[in-house]
This record gives C-alpha cells, structure tokens and sequence, in this order.
C-alpha cells in the first residue's frame, strides 16, 4: 500500500495517477477524499488529529505528505508543526517510509540563481520559517533512527487542470484567455522557473519506489533557462493567440491590495522571489534517472489545449 496525505489536490491528484506505473495499492487520505480510479482506496481523516493519522497510514510502506494550507502565515504556523509530527508519528509506527513534498521557500534569498539541493537555508518569511522547520524535524528523526525519508522538492508549479493553487495560470493564463492584461510581481526583466506537475508526479512516484534515494533532498524535474516574466507572458499570449499584454504590481500595490485582500497581505513577504532571477536546478536527480522536464513551450501549449481551448 503507498498512502498520499494531502490527496486531492494538484500534486496529490497527479501523484495518484503517476503511481499506478508502480503499484495497484493507492490511499487517498484527506478531509474529503475522492478516488482518481475506480480501485483507489479513500480514507477521511483530519491531519492534525494524531489518531486519525496514525489509522490512516496503517499498512504503507510508502506515504507522500503532499497536504497544502491556505496561503496564510499564521494558518501554517500554527498547523504544520502539529500535522508533521503527526505523521512523522505514525510512519515511525507503522515502520512506513515518507516523502515529503516540499518548496524551496527556506532557501537563501541571495542564492535562487542555480537553487540546487546544496542552497543554504536562510528564510526571511515566517512561512520559509516554517518549512524549514519541517525539514529539522524529518531531519531530526532521521537521525534517532526514527524515520526513513526523503524530500522531494519543486520550484513554482504549473500545467494543466490546476484551479487557484498555480500563481502563472490565475496571474498570466487565466487574464490573457479572458482579454485582459496579465499581471506579474515586482518586475519582468527576471528568470523564473516553473515545475511541470506531471513531471513533478511522476519524480515523485519513482522516488518513492527507489530504495536507496531515501534519506537525500531531490530537486524535482524542471526545465532549464527559464523566461523571464516578460517573455513567460509573450509566449503564453502566443499560443493564445493574443496581444502579450501586462501589468508589473510593485511593492506598494500588492501591500495595498494586501489591505483588503487576506491572500496579497499573505503574499507580501514572499515577494523577494520577484525581484531577482529564480532559476531552480534539478541536475541531480536528471543524471540519476535520465528522465528530461517537460520544456516550456510544450507544458504552454498542452495547458492552452486542455484549459483554453474549445473542444469543436
């Protein structure tokens, strides 16, 4: 049995269908499960309810904790803390090994150009703070003796299908298809690299069925070189078929949608990743298993045709 906590939404969605390539025994757990196929098996659990936790992952030999909280600081403050040890709990329990889906938010900000699994970390947003104490403590148990683990990590996520959990598809896709201008932070003129959710799925599941790339932190498959946002929004109006219009929000604006916006005021202390070249490096895990990302202009044109498009 492997067990996705966190199940339903786009990485757990996608993982669920990339690990039929590797077992016929997949676990949906979350507040209200759905199956992806017929045979998925769903389990209702709360992930800050410990026993609840510890029912769910009975019988895995694999769980991937892809679980994401509203985009709100204090929200995660509060909640991963409680729902990692939870987890961390019941495989140790159950003798179960984890892979935790992670961001790169606990990274240096002055080193985002080459991020690879080497960046130092030094959060300066309560939110990086708060992921890099969830690596402590896998970390942490790890070495007890109490865990096996690994970490898979993604930049920034986009591809198809994905509601109000991508910022390019609800900034850039979403405005373009509806004839308005698209909107990027902080500035245009900087890289910005995106991780295609199938490829991220697809790492995943196979790191969970390697053995020995437990107890390291991978870099999930994502494209080199990325556009800056200037040319993400050229190529993405392209294959719309309209003008590359846009608009740049500065600090000050999003501060001040931030006013009455909860999801801005939340935004605001990530806005660093905007004002300078974010470039993410998944070298390693591409000489390990020789699985190419999927390129830009590819993962551009398959969301257009599945989200954007009219079916004729």
């Amino acid at each position: 049995m492997q067990t996705i906590l966190g199940a339903g939404g786009a990485i757990g969605t996608a993982l669920a269908t990339a690990l039929r390539n590797h077992t016929d025994a997949v676990r949906l757990v979350s507040r209200n499960p759905h199956p992806v196929h017929p045979e998925d098996e769903c389990v209702a659990a709360d992930l800050t309810d410990a026993e609840a936790v510890l029912g769910a992952v009975a019988g895995s030999e694999v769980v991937y904790l892809t679980a994401g909280l509203s985009y709100d600081a204090a929200l995660w403050e509060r909640t991963w803390p409680v729902i990692m040890d939870n987890v961390i709990a019941a495989c140790n329990a159950h003798t179960a090994r984890l892979v935790f889906f992670d961001n790169i938010y606990m990274y240096d900000p002055d080193a985002l150009d080459g991020m690879d699994e080497t960046t130092p970390f030094r959060p300066v947003s309560r939110k990086g703070r708060v992921r890099a104490a969830l690596v402590e403590k896998i970390a942490g148990a790890q070495k007890a003796g109490n865990l096996t683990a690994l970490i898979a990590r993604c930049a920034d996520f986009y591809g198809p299908s994905i509601d109000s959990t991508s910022i390019l598809t609800e900034t850039v896709f979403k405005p373009l298809a509806a004839g308005k201008k698209a909107s990027w932070l902080m500035s245009g003129d900087y890289r910005h690299s995106f991780t295609w959710v199938p490829d991220a799925a697809t790492a995943t599941a196979l790191l969970g069925n390697t053995p020995d790339a437990f107890g390291e932190v991978w870099h999930l498959p994502t494209a080199p070189a990325p556009p800056t946002g200037r040319e993400w929004v050229a190529a993405i109006a392209a294959e719309l078929g309209v003008a590359p219009r846009m608009q740049v929000a500065p600090r000050f604006l999003v501060r001040l949608m931030g006013l009455f916006n909860p999801v801005m005021r939340n935004l605001v202390e990530m806005l660093y990743q905007y004002d300078r070249h974010y470039v993410f490096d998944s070298g390693k895990f591409e000489r390990r298993f020789g699985i190419p990302p999927t390129p830009y202009a590819e993962g551009i044109r398959e969301v257009v045709a599945r989200d954007f498009r009219p079916v004729t």
